[in-house]
């Protein structure tokens, strides 16, 4: 099974080239221009065992957001696809992760339905040149584009860097237990028989 994804998405605010797969190694080669965000998305991949590259180039003379939601879009849009139909995964994942103070939930459920809802108050406004408040936009693109339910609660933390990069890994090793198969389920896992 080749569960893979390559997008490509142009605006007049961002141009994107992203390649996708879930049964990775944990590789990422990431270009946002945003180096903080950069290393979030690394940590997503290695944490969740996936392969991910990723070429953004946004308007960020005008600032972040652009890049940061229409990341999340195309990240969405290219689980989506490398998921398929579903057919045999486990379908929910969830994980609690530490990291020094910082203590993060993350529970996803790749139902079809698009859902957010995020908890946690930022310590800092940034974090290198990443806006902490464009976290949750990026999240909140990711669920819409992947028609996935994310819950993400941050438990515990002090330090802003610490707090982001626990919820970037826990969203990795959420995703990553969602997305594996479980021989018992021959077909999709919903008494409705579609998860779409």
């Amino acid at each position: 099974m080749n569960r893979t994804a390559e997008i490509k998405r142009k605006t007049k605010e961002t141009d994107i080239a992203l390649t996708f797969a879930i049964d990775g190694t944990g590789k990422g080669e990431i270009a946002s221009g945003i180096g903080f965000f950069d290393h979030m998305l690394e940590g997503f991949a290695r944490h969740g065992f996936f392969d991910l590259t990723l070429s953004v180039n946004g308007d960020l003379h005008v600032d972040g957001h652009h890049t940061v939601e229409d990341t999340g879009i195309v990240l969405g849009q290219a689980i989506k696809e490398a998921v398929g139909d579903k057919t045999g995964i486990r379908r929910y994942g969830f994980f609690i992760l530490p990291m020094d103070d910082a203590l993060c939930l993350c529970a996803v459920d790749l139902c079809g339905r698009p859902y957010l809802d995020f908890a946690c108050e930022w310590k800092a406004e940034r974090v290198g040149t990443l806006d902490t408040e464009l976290i949750k936009e990026f999240f909140q693109a990711v669920s819409y584009s992947a028609g996935m339910n994310i819950h993400i609660r941050m438990l515990a933390g002090e330090n802003t860097h610490h707090m982001t990069e626990a919820m970037f890994k826990a969203f990795g090793k959420a995703l990553d237990m969602a997305t594996g198969m479980d021989e018992r389920i021959t077909d999709v896992l919903s008494t409705k028989g579609s998860l779409a």
